[in-house]
């Protein structure tokens, strides 16, 4: 079976505090590595790794079955919305 990538260029000035939340929110069950730049999260589905840009965050998800892209993509980007309640639901464009 072929591994999936999707990537999504999110619009935020915000994205080192989004990717350091989640990480940490995430480190009590899944391995995690992270600063205050890039980080991953090894979940059960793949990888979500994230790199903080001055005006984006960028999150590439790399997903062992093809059938759960959708759900990862789901799962990543509700928890990163929660984070982000302040500024509103944030723009995933995945490719």
């Amino acid at each position: 079976m072929m591994s999936v990538t999707r990537t999504a260029r999110v619009p935020t000035e915000k994205g080192s505090r989004y990717l350091q939340q989640l990480c940490k929110h995430w480190s009590h069950k899944f391995e995690t590595a992270f600063d205050e730049t890039q980080g991953h999260v090894d979940l059960p589905m793949g990888r979500a790794a994230m790199v903080a840009e001055p005006d984006a965050l960028v999150v590439t998800l790399t997903v062992d079955d093809p059938e759960k892209v959708t759900r990862m993509e789901e799962v990543v980007a509700s928890h990163l919305d929660r984070f982000a309640f302040r500024e509103g639901p944030l723009a995933f464009d995945w490719n």
